[in-house]
């Protein structure tokens, strides 16, 4: 339940605090004076998303802070999911900068505004006008008798299903696209393959044809170039091989003399061994070129097959070829596999499909069972409010599998004797759909299990008898549960626990909407005001005691 709320810089709060009561909190106030502006910011705590505008003051930011008492309410596991630190009181704190950017945090950690609207649909339930519109919806009223009949393991074992089902059914979609797809380019692509498996290319083939195709080309130059240069090193009379023999035997002769003449007949030695290896070596190379005008036609023509076929698939090397005939090899193997995978995932989405259809089914047993129990609580309850005849009926229609099961359901409303039942947004009159809309509230207080209530001129359209039985249900909602509620009629006002009045200062230069606790002579005389208006008269103040007294 909420222990305390302050709100700073909001709308038309400078600084507001309150601390509700754990039963029945009346707010009261005039039209304008700034109930709603509070509700707005409780729906802030809520998670509701913010908006710049409503800042009081532009140059600061404004702070809304809820502490409520959560240890009775089996929070701890969410707490330890979200990573959140788990205490008795739980701290929930929006934040709105005059930049725009607003911040959410639990027990002092920033939280994103899905994990804080998931927190708080556990702690509180606000009534306003929106959810009278809400009423008349189909999933708002199916998630009503979900509630009532306690489906929870039911519905979340039908959405696993379903989150299943149509993942198997984008995968069967998907298979079957990409089979069009590969059915279409199947010849293209064995013709592909087949052309470049003909060339039967290894890796790094290219750079050894072209290194070898230039030897080629060149090979009369090469040979006489290389038979010159082996007569200049190894020419009998002056080559320079003999000229370096004779050179040893005077290095020789040095070395005798010191280390220095020694180091350079060793190193003079080296350059001899050096240099009969280039000779050996160049040699050797000399023999083994050839000139081979069919061998130079062949690596020509291979040559000229990898470059076609690199600027047909826009490729620069024979490893991209390489790659792209296992990548068509591939494609090719997957098209004549592709339909038997595709037909073992429409048989998966086939079984899927019938379970899942036996999950709804379940779910819409457990809902169907509670509909003669949820319409006869209903209109005992409205029997209570005034309205006797009323008529309360559940029209159930089976629909396509979607996340809430295979249900579509309508409650149909009638107030009078022999009207027959109609849906909800076409019957009921404002004051009608409050004791319906209340009726609801009171059922589900227990069902849903929620700590806080918050009625927001729920009583409207209501007075007498009708009012005071409302209020004497609020009161039996609060012997479970906080409830909190904005009204205007005295004989429910006359009846909270504790008792704050919502009011416009006009002191300052500007208008600032404040909140007080009312102690009891200052309630007798907002009771007395509520009945006769802002001079109430002696009669108005026994009304207003008598009110209170009983």
């Amino acid at each position: 339940m909420l222990t305390n709320l302050s709100i700073a810089n909001y709308a038309l709060i400078e600084k507001l605090e309150m601390k509700p009561c754990p039963g029945l909190n009346m707010i009261t106030g005039e039209t304008g004076a700034g109930k709603s502006i509070m509700l707005g910011a409780v729906g802030l705590l809520l998670g509701n998303r913010a908006d710049t505008k409503s800042l009081y003051d532009e140059d600061n930011k404004c702070i809304i802070e809820g502490v409520f008492e959560v240890d009775n309410y089996g929070l701890k596991p969410f707490f330890e999911q979200e990573e959140l630190d788990y205490d008795s009181f739980c701290i929930i704190r929006r934040e709105i900068s005059p930049s725009g950017k607003s911040r959410a945090f639990i027990n002092d950690t920033p939280v994103k505004l899905d994990t804080l609207k998931v927190l708080g649909k556990t702690l509180m339930d606000i009534h306003s006008q929106h959810e009278n519109l809400l009423l008349g919806a189909s999933s708002y009223q199916l998630s009503l008798l979900d509630a009532f009949a306690d489906t929870k393991v039911e519905k979340q074992q039908f959405k696993k299903q379903f989150q299943a089902y149509i993942a198997l059914q984008k995968k069967v979609r998907s298979l079957e696209k990409e089979m069009i797809g590969l059915q279409q380019e199947a010849d293209y692509n064995q013709f592909q393959l087949e052309e470049l498996s003909s060339l039967n290319l290894t890796r790094g083939e290219q750079e050894q044809l072209e290194a070898e195709e230039e030897i080629l080309n060149h090979a009369e130059e090469i040979k006489a170039k290389a038979l010159e240069a082996l007569g200049l090193l190894d020419n009998e009379q002056m080559g320079a091989m003999q000229l370096l023999g004779s050179a040893k035997q005077h290095f020789n002769f040095l070395s005798k003399f010191g280390e220095t003449f020694e180091e350079l007949e060793q190193r003079f030695q080296s350059l001899l061994i050096e240099l009969k290896d280039i000779l050996d070596s160049l040699s050797a190379e000399e023999q083994g070129i050839e000139v081979d005008f069919e061998k130079a036609e062949w690596v020509r023509e291979r040559l000229s097959k990898i470059y076609q076929l690199q600027k047909k698939h826009g490729v620069q090397s024979d490893e991209a070829l390489i790659d792209l005939a296992s990548s068509l090899a591939d494609k090719v193997f997957r098209a004549d596999h592709l339909e038997e995978e595709l037909a073992d995932k429409k048989n998966e989405l086939d079984t899927a499909e019938k379970a899942l259809y036996i999950s709804g089914q379940q779910l819409s047993k457990k809902r169907m069972a509670v509909f003669n129990d949820f319409s006869k609580e209903i209109q005992q309850l409205l029997a209570q409010l005034g309205m006797e005849n009323a008529k309360v009926e559940i029209l159930r229609k089976e629909v396509p599998a979607n996340e809430s099961g295979i249900d579509e359901i309508d409650i149909l409303f009638s107030a009078n004797k022999g009207v027959p039942a109609q849906p909800i947004g076409q019957v009921a009159s404002g004051g009608e759909f409050s004791r319906l809309m209340f009726a609801i509230k009171f059922v589900m207080a227990d069902k849903m299990a929620l700590p806080t209530l918050i009625f927001d001129e729920i009583d409207t359209g209501v007075s007498g008898e009708v009012a005071l039985q409302m209020v004497r249900m609020m009161q039996k909602i609060a012997e479970n549960h906080q409830v909190m509620c904005i009204s205007h009629l005295p004989q429910v006002a006359a009846k909270g626990e504790k008792h704050y009045f919502v009011f416009k200062d006009n002191s300052a230069k500007r208008t600032v909407s404040k909140i007080k606790l009312l102690d009891a002579e200052e309630r007798l005389l907002e009771i007395a005001k509520m009945i006769s208006g802002s001079n109430p008269s002696a009669t108005a103040y026994e009304n207003a005691k008598e009110l209170l007294n009983n």
